[in-house]
């Protein structure tokens, strides 16, 4: 049973095993300027050397068989007169057929010498008597009647007076016996025949001289050798130079790349080595200046934002004083707002509220320019998320149903979602995710779920509202970013909030993400992990909420299948 079970399984592997080295050569093949350099001209260079090849051991075999097959028949038309020389005479009428015939076989056969130049064969026409020895077919050496076919037999004694030759597979043996079927190992020959007919009526006899093409057979063979020696040879000589060739061009490129790879890195001071004069060089030289020009340009706007940062820092601290003591004057008279005039009392809210609105702004722009200077510190302790979550809730409700018209709708698992994080910075992402949403969600509910795995915590918002066109999600963001800057804020936001909550959420190595489609609302997700330090590979909520599909204004809760998919890594 193992046995036939490995036996199935050997093809497999074997197959497996293929498939993975065709996959590395590809793979090598996209990625290797050299490798492809080199196999093409490996590729090119051996259908060249084939052809090249084929036509000269064509010319090869061609030259030889016609120089052989002049001087074969030169030789055996000299051979036929001399026979017919022998045959016609007084004497030859007078004498024994069969001794006549064999005295002519063996002259000729004396003729050839020991060169094996040729061999001869004597048989008898169709119409002839075979009752004699002669008549049964005589042969010089040791190539056998039977190396004539029948098919040249007819056609001789329908033309008796032509000399005819034809390229036959050569048979050695006894007479009578029967020749192998031909094969690439039999020796070619060619067999030159003519019909002679002797003094009365002794019949017809056909004559064939057999030469063996043994030699040229060799000579080709050896030709052929030599030319796929010399074509390996060639080859490989070929695919050296066009890899010292594609290596002096490769090098450049590839030490441009990782200077650019460097200086993407960082290390602005990399550049190219410049040598020569050629192209190559020209191509370092101009990597080199715009590398240099690169440089200046980051270096200028990393003094720009330093700078930006700075006045940002110096100008939220400066304000801090004098802000003080407009806020302590705005306070006093809306505190006795009502003593005022109706419009005066109504100037002092306004002022209160643009107060309250400043000192939040340059709230915010302080905990930016913490972030920018790496300044901003983690105090993380383990917080139950569900608290945090709740205490959040509780405090922006009034907001959502005073200036939304909005409801929370608050989705809590029941077990503990522990998690270390700084609960400040979690309340204030949570804070600035319901604002987003309830500024967004035009009256609809929003919906607040948390759930938890073994390895993360997840918080998502979901509202119903204008949601997000394809390609804001990344945009949401960013400093300043608006979905629709035409709207008008109720809320009184700086356009700094998801920015802040994003560098909150990278803080505690977590993710913020979102998604939105336009009219089915968005939803924004924060995932970060139970303990401080650990990397997420997975949130327990997915980004896309199961009521994607759902049209706004419905019931957006969603059926508990959809309400346990999991969830997935960062898309934004």
């Amino acid at each position: 049973m193992n046995s036939t079970a490995a036996a199935r399984g050997a093809p497999r592997r074997v197959w497996s095993g293929i498939r993975q080295a065709v996959r590395r050569v590809l793979r090598t093949w996209r990625r290797s300027i050299l490798f492809r350099v080199v196999g093409a001209t490996l590729v090119l260079s051996v259908a060249v050397l084939v052809v090249v090849g084929q036509l000269v051991l064509t010319g090869v075999r061609d030259g030889l068989l016609d120089a052989k097959v002049a001087a074969s028949l030169a030789r055996a038309e000299a051979g036929f007169q001399s026979a017919k020389a022998q045959l016609t005479t007084e004497e030859a009428g007078q004498a024994d057929p069969g001794q006549l015939l064999t005295q002519v076989v063996f002259d000729l056969g004396r003729q050839a010498g020991s060169t094996d130049l040729y061999d001869v064969v004597l048989m008898p026409s169709p119409a002839t008597d075979t009752t004699t020895p002669a008549g049964r077919g005589l042969r010089i050496t040791g190539v056998g009647v039977n190396t004539i076919p029948s098919s040249l037999v007819q056609v001789l004694s329908d033309q008796p007076d032509t000399v005819i030759s034809r390229f036959v597979p050569l048979c050695y043996g006894e007479l009578g016996d029967p020749c192998p079927a031909p094969s690439r190992d039999t020796d070619p020959g060619l067999a030159v025949g003519q019909q002679l007919r002797l003094a009365g009526d002794a019949g017809s006899y056909q004559l064939y001289f057999v030469f063996p093409l043994t030699e040229e057979r060799k000579t080709v063979n050896l030709v052929r050798g030599r030319l796929i020696l010399g074509g390996g040879a060639m080859t490989l000589l070929l695919a050296a130079i066009a890899f010292l060739v594609a290596r002096s061009v490769v090098r450049p490129v590839r030490a441009a790349a990782k200077v650019a790879e460097r200086l993407a890195s960082g290390r602005l001071s990399e550049r190219m080595t410049e040598k020569g004069e050629d192209e190559l060089a020209r191509l370092a030289s101009s990597f080199n200046e715009m590398a240099s020009a690169l440089a200046r340009q980051i270096r200028q706007l990393e003094d720009l934002s330093r700078l930006q940062r700075r006045f940002v820092s110096d100008v939220s601290h400066e304000l801090r004083t004098p802000l003080t003591t407009i806020r302590m004057a705005a306070d006093v008279l809306h505190s006795s707002r009502g003593d005022f005039a109706a419009p005066v009392a109504r100037s002092a809210e306004l002022m209160h509220a643009q107060v309250e609105r400043f000192e939040s702004m340059l709230t915010e722009l302080l905990e930016i320019s913490r972030f920018d200077a790496g300044a901003a510190v983690l105090d993380a302790d383990p917080v139950d998320l569900r608290d945090v979550v709740r205490r959040v809730v509780e405090a922006t409700e009034p907001i959502a149903s005073e200036q939304y018209s909005s409801r929370i709708r608050l989705d809590l698992p029941e077990q503990e979602c522990i998690a270390e994080v700084d609960s400040r910075r979690i309340e204030r992402i949570v804070r600035n995710l319901l604002l987003n949403a309830l500024e967004h969600g035009e009256g609809r509910d929003v919906q607040v779920r948390v759930a938890a795995d073994e390895t993360a915590v997840a918080i998502a918002v979901r509202d119903h509202g204008v949601g997000l066109r394809p390609g804001e999600a990344s945009l949401a963001f960013n400093r300043f970013w608006r979905a629709d800057p035409s709207r008008t804020r109720r809320s009184g936001g700086t356009g700094l909030g998801l920015s802040i909550s994003r560098e909150d959420a990278r803080l505690h190595g977590g993710w913020l993400q979102a998604w939105g489609e336009p009219r089915a609302g968005a939803q924004f997700r924060l995932t970060v992990p139970r303990i401080e330090g650990k990397v997420l590979s997975t949130s327990p909520l997915p980004l896309e909420p199961p009521d994607r599909g759902v049209a706004a204004g419905t019931d957006p809760a969603g059926t508990p299948e959809d309400l346990q998919h999991a969830g997935r890594g960062p898309d934004v």
